[in-house]
């Protein structure tokens, strides 16, 4: 199974929507909550120049936001 993380924040429709769409696919994963300051820095470290969330890592690559997730799993399994 893949390795997913997501950075989040509170009251963000695309990030429920990210989270629905991994769950319904029976995925694991870790939230980092950005509106916490621990996970708000290490998304910066990860990715300095995002300005939105959610953001989305599969075993460690970057895949993007919830559009993202939806067009890769339309492709298939994580």
């Amino acid at each position: 199974m893949a390795d997913i993380e997501i950075f989040t924040g509170p009251n963000c429709g695309y990030c429920r929507e990210a989270k629905r769409l991994l769950d319904a696919g029976g995925y694991a994963y870790r939230e980092h909550d950005v509106s916490q300051p621990d996970a708000q820095a290490l998304m910066r470290a990860r990715l300095p120049r995002a300005r939105s969330i959610p953001q989305i890592f599969v075993d460690g690559v970057h895949l993007g936001g919830s559009d993202d997730l939806a067009a890769r799993l339309a492709q298939g399994p994580l």
